[in-house]
């Protein structure tokens, strides 16, 4: 029998799988440019703070200006995730997160480059057919060159994914609704907690190679997984 096809975060079927998903590999999230409007409106609905919505206290203050809210900021960084990786892997619900700081403000007309580090990955012990996969994420400001300038976000976070199917094997979304198993959870010593915030070495994957955004220099070529619209 011919297993069902496994869906991506966005209902289609996906390509990419847990097994895909190989420590070291790096997923480049493409370019996105801070909409002002977007950014205040955003501000003014869910993070109303006088240094996110009122422009004339802002440019007397010690910030020059209007800085968007930051979770305006990871909300960009999620949209990005989304359309560059989880429409394509058969992503399921994620346990969680670790980390999430704001390095430098993010203000209108900014172009952040986004890319996310599989650090580690390993098979659920209590969900079988599903994997853990430990990521980092961050957003990168350019200069009018293109070269990085600062990150001005950095994540760290888990999310389940599918296994690739085998003849037999009952679709991921038939499994049974559970809370965050505890042998899903993160231990003492995780592998990945202490990398370098350059991030890993890239190792060999199955996918197509293209440029890669390095916070220490200018951009190189390892093997990535290639954003898509």
């Amino acid at each position: 029998m011919t297993p069902p096809a496994a869906r991506s975060g966005t209902g289609q079927p996906a390509e990419l799988y847990f097994e895909d998903l190989v420590p070291g590999l790096t997923v480049d999230l493409g370019v996105v440019t801070v909409d002002g409007d977007e950014m205040v409106a955003f501000a003014r609905r869910f993070d109303p703070q006088w240094y996110h919505v009122d422009s004339e206290l802002a440019g007397e203050s010690r910030h020059g200006g209007l800085i968007a809210s930051g979770f305006y900021t990871v909300s960009l960084f999620m949209r990005a995730y989304v359309d560059h990786l989880l429409s394509r892997a058969a992503a399921d619900a994620s346990p969680g997160l670790e980390e999430l700081r704001w390095l430098a403000p993010v203000r209108a007309g900014d172009r952040l480059a986004v890319r996310v580090d599989v650090m580690g990955a390993r098979p659920s012990t209590a969900r079988p057919g599903l994997g853990t996969v430990s990521l980092t994420g961050t957003m990168l400001r350019l200069g009018p060159d293109d070269r990085p300038e600062q990150e001005v976000l950095r994540t760290r976070f888990r999310g389940w994914f599918a296994a690739r199917p085998t003849e037999g094997d009952p679709p991921a979304g038939d499994l049974p609704e559970t809370g965050t198993p505890a042998a899903d959870l993160p231990e003492t010593g995780t592998p990945g907690a202490e990398v370098p915030d350059g991030g890993p070495a890239v190792a060999d994957v199955p996918a197509s190679p293209t440029s890669a955004t390095s916070a220490d220099g200018p951009p190189s070529a390892p093997p990535t997984v290639e954003p898509h619209n």
